[in-house]
């Protein structure tokens, strides 16, 4: 048999099978396109996020220490941390109400698109009736405070006088008023703290990394 005649050799399976895997990969790759995620959303700003964070912060101090403060078991610190509530709250109605006016000046940051409607709706409660807690907790307790003829002493040592005059029986309205008010916060507070966590564990959506303290 002439050379010319002779078959040609075929190439061993396995050459194709790589050739085809290389081809498949390549054409994969090609065909990839970025995916969007349900955190890919914007966050919130710099400044909301440290007002978030400072009121944060201050209530989970405030509520431990008027609680402590009104029980028999610290005697010894039981007027500082009189004092120490009463200047904080102070700071924290002005913090809050800056807030707000930051709120109603600026853009709101849009919910995650994926949350559903029923979530959203809970979600805009919960956060209204946090924001009017947050003002009407502080603003009783400077009334059952001047109004009963109590010093806020950093209020005097910044030298602002009263806002109210002496009035005993609204003083002890705004009692009533100021605990109602700790005992709720404290209740919506454990819910947003819960529904935090089961947004960060357990649907890893980006809520958390919207709202992260800008200095973590």
């Amino acid at each position: 048999m002439s050379a010319r005649h002779r078959p040609r050799p075929r190439k061993p399976a396995y050459n194709n099978a790589v050739s085809d895997l290389f081809v498949t990969s390549v054409e994969s790759a090609a065909e990839r396109r970025p995916i969007r995620t349900r955190d890919a959303s914007p966050a919130y700003g710099t400044v909301a996020r440290l007002f978030h964070w400072t009121i944060a912060l201050m209530v989970f101090i405030q509520i431990p220490a008027g609680i402590a403060m009104t029980t028999e078991q610290f005697p010894t610190i039981g007027g500082a941390l009189f004092i120490l509530h009463k200047g904080m709250g102070s700071v924290l109605l002005v913090l809050v109400t800056a807030r707000l006016i930051w709120r109603l000046t600026h853009p709101v940051t849009p919910l995650l698109p994926h949350l559903p409607r029923l979530q959203r709706r809970i979600a805009a409660l919960t956060h209204g009736t946090l924001y009017v807690l947050l003002v009407v907790q502080p603003v009783s307790g400077y009334i059952r405070t001047i109004g009963e003829g109590y010093p806020i002493e950093l209020l005097d040592a910044l030298g602002i006088p009263p806002l109210i005059p002496y009035m005993p029986e609204t003083a002890l309205a705004m009692l009533v008023v100021h605990k109602f008010c700790a005992y709720t916060l404290t209740v919506l507070i454990g819910a947003h703290v819960a529904a935090a966590i089961h947004h960060a564990l357990i649907e890893r959506d980006g809520v958390m990394s919207r709202i992260w303290p800008p200095w973590g």
